[in-house]
């Protein structure tokens, strides 16, 4: 046996895609044009796998922001948050983070995986009970097994199946976290939090949302799924990302409770790392007021995300079981779907593939990420290079 005898399985996958001549993992983004279009491994392409919701990566105030403290304040801080690497824009963003969602107050993370790494990984610990959707991201499962807090999976969006579990645990729901997601990433479908957030209620548990991929398009304020179901009072904590709605790199937890403060000190992926640089925080300040301020974007949002998930339904493409930002094609044969992902390739389409173990299933994803910035012709393309698959092959 030897140490790398368990990376076989990607080696193999490796050299599939090596005689077939793709690269749809860690394809190469030669130059962007703009935040849907851009050079990808030598094509030109419409960027339709980018996660960026609202469009605000080339926001001309956005860029301004992060260009001026670049020059002000450098281009990074060399320091944790505990050491040198606080400053007045790091406080002044989870102020702002704390009013934007009502909160008493909120933490800053250099990553969005830290962010939901760390506070999983924080909140819980040994003789505490984690409840998991079972289709929960990767950094939520690596924080709940650092924590060392037993680990219980309900299946995928079933209350009742967490109901179960929660009656199995009856008097202990002071040590017990639920952790869901708003939208999930891979298909785009919706958390049931009426229903999650009255079973905590019930049991007297503790509720973590994740909103990574729900914050900046639903809810009155685009405060997220949460805000959209009414709910607010009930989530104990909420965490997020910058890297999707708010076109940046970081991560953030907020809450009412006020012992986040002493989370603050005991959570290691805030301890041990750098902090962001000022012009991440310069350009997502500038994002979270967009966010705020211009409500039309989530509109446009959701008129393309339909448009999209509506029209590939159409044409015969297994999507997820609702209209989302996130729209996936699954397509069961490996094979196929690398080359469905290479054909939309040259066909001006630039998609995510996704295949097992990352995907939900055993099944592989074509993910589109829609954005506000996508034109309603961009949109239509996209369509239209999904409609050739279809004609080439009709075995979807």
């Amino acid at each position: 046996m030897s140490l790398f005898d368990k990376f076989q399985p990607i080696a193999e996958v490796r050299e599939e895609l090596d005689r077939l001549g793709v690269t749809p993992f860690g394809a190469v983004t030669e130059r962007l044009l703009s935040a849907t279009e851009g050079i990808v491994s030598g094509h030109r392409v419409i960027l339709a796998g980018t996660n960026n919701y609202l469009g605000l990566t080339f926001d001309p105030e956005c860029v301004e922001a992060a260009r001026t403290a670049a020059a002000t304040e450098g281009t990074g801080t060399t320091g944790s948050r505990l050491a040198n690497g606080t400053y007045a824009a790091h406080a002044a963003l989870e102020r702002e983070l704390a009013e934007f969602f009502g909160c008493r107050s909120a933490i800053v993370f250099s990553t969005g995986y830290l962010a939901t790494m760390g506070m999983s990984s924080t909140l819980a610990a040994p003789g505490d009970v984690i409840l998991l959707d079972a289709d929960s991201h990767a950094s939520i499962y690596d924080g709940c097994r650092l924590s060392g807090a037993e680990l219980v999976r309900f299946r995928h969006n079933d209350a009742a199946d967490l109901e179960k579990r929660l009656r199995r645990l009856r008097g202990r729901g002071a040590n017990v976290l639920i952790i869901v997601e708003g939208i999930y990433s891979m298909l785009g479908d919706r958390a049931p939090l009426a229903a999650i957030a009255a079973l905590k209620r019930e049991y007297g548990a503790y509720l973590l949302v994740d909103e990574a991929h729900s914050m900046g398009m639903l809810g009155e304020r685009g405060r997220g799924m949460v805000e959209e179901t009414g709910i607010e009072s009930d989530v104990d904590f909420i965490v997020g990302t910058f890297s999707k709605s708010l076109g940046s790199t970081g991560g953030f937890c907020v809450s009412q409770r006020p012992e986040l403060e002493l989370v603050r000190f005991a959570t290691r992926a805030y301890i041990f790392t750098a902090s962001p640089s000022p012009s991440v925080i310069a350009s997502t300040r500038v994002a979270l007021r967009i966010v705020r301020d211009r409500p039309e974007l989530r509109q446009q949002l959701w008129d393309n995300a339909q448009r999209l998930y509506d029209g590939l339904k159409a044409q015969g493409f297994r999507v997820g079981p609702d209209a989302s930002p996130v729209v996936a094609a699954t397509v069961d044969d490996r094979a196929q779907a690398i080359g469905f992902w290479n054909q939309l390739m040259h066909r001006g389409v630039y998609v995510n593939l996704v295949m097992p173990p990352a995907t939900p299933t055993n099944s592989c994803l074509l993910r589109c990420s829609v954005s506000a910035a996508h034109t309603t012709e961009q949109i239509d393309t996209i369509l239209g290079a999904y409609a050739a698959l279809k004609l080439s092959d009709d075995d979807l």
